[in-house]
């Protein structure tokens, strides 16, 4: 069982997945504060362009 555990240990072939998963991630989170921070501002500014009335 020692053995098991010093080979598991000792390999690193999944370790690019989990890289990966954790930029894949953080990647997403950025996107989805930057479409939640700028959502408000998005809204009032095509509010405000549907009540323009051109002089």
């Amino acid at each position: 069982m020692i053995s098991f555990l010093r080979n598991f240990r000792s390999q690193e072939a999944g370790a690019i997945t989990v890289d990966w998963v954790v930029l894949c991630a953080a990647v997403v989170g950025l996107a989805v504060s930057v479409v939640l921070s700028t959502k408000d501002g998005a809204v009032e500014l095509a509010d405000r362009t549907l009540l323009f009335t051109p002089g």
